[in-house]
């Protein structure tokens, strides 16, 4: 079954509304420049609502290994999502260092070679794969050709950019990915997520599973 990621989550309601539709992990943006960026302080108290099950992944983009430190000292998130520049050996030693596994970004378009990615980031836990968008680090709204993923890349992939509840049956039958991750597709305004979204999100991912 396709696993379900919530991400850019700002408020209790938003993190109880993805936890009782059924999705498995939600997102803490610590990326001060991002509408949804949540202070570690606030993503504890999110996190402390989040029934059992239910992943924190914490978003990051071109921190240093002492921020991300520094964050988890407050917010022990269960994941990291590295999301910017950051090179294997950075995320290999920030993971390492602070007991917790790490997935990474990678913003997608022609010519780059997602399996040579694969390689250089083989012990995350999976690729998260976003649309490219000059100047952004996800929550872009935007879609990409999914047809770039080859088949056999060797990494769990978590596919994002651009989903929504109306895309999302027709992608997860195409890229068949680890998991789907989704953040604008389901608010209503930046940072705020709609409960009625996130449940036909999460249909839409069900009716590609069956």
């Amino acid at each position: 079954m396709t696993a379900i990621k919530i991400c850019g989550i700002t408020r209790e309601q938003d993190a109880l509304a993805a936890a009782h539709a059924g999705v498995n992990a939600i997102g803490l943006v610590f990326y001060p420049p991002s509408p949804r960026y949540v202070t570690p302080a606030r993503a504890a108290e999110l996190m402390r609502v989040l029934p059992p099950f239910v992943t924190s992944v914490g978003l990051f983009v071109n921190a240093t290994a002492q921020e991300v430190t520094q964050t988890l000292a407050v917010a022990r998130v269960d994941l990291l999502q590295f999301h910017g520049d950051e090179t294997p050996a950075f995320c290999r030693q920030v993971s390492n260092m602070n007991g917790v596994p790490y997935m990474k970004a990678l913003r997608v378009r022609a010519g780059v070679d997602l399996l040579q990615y694969a390689h250089d980031f083989h012990d995350a836990k999976a690729l998260l794969l976003d649309a490219y968008v000059v100047g952004m680090h996800g929550g872009t709204g935007a879609t990409f050709d999914w047809a770039l993923i080859p088949q056999n890349l060797p990494l769990p992939v978590v596919l994002s950019g651009g989903l929504t509840p109306k895309n999302v049956t027709p992608a997860v039958r195409a890229v068949k990915p680890w998991a789907v991750d989704v953040s604008s597709g389901v608010e209503s305004q930046k940072g705020i997520k709609d409960a009625a979204k996130i449940a036909a999100f999460v249909t839409g991912v069900r009716n590609a599973d069956v």
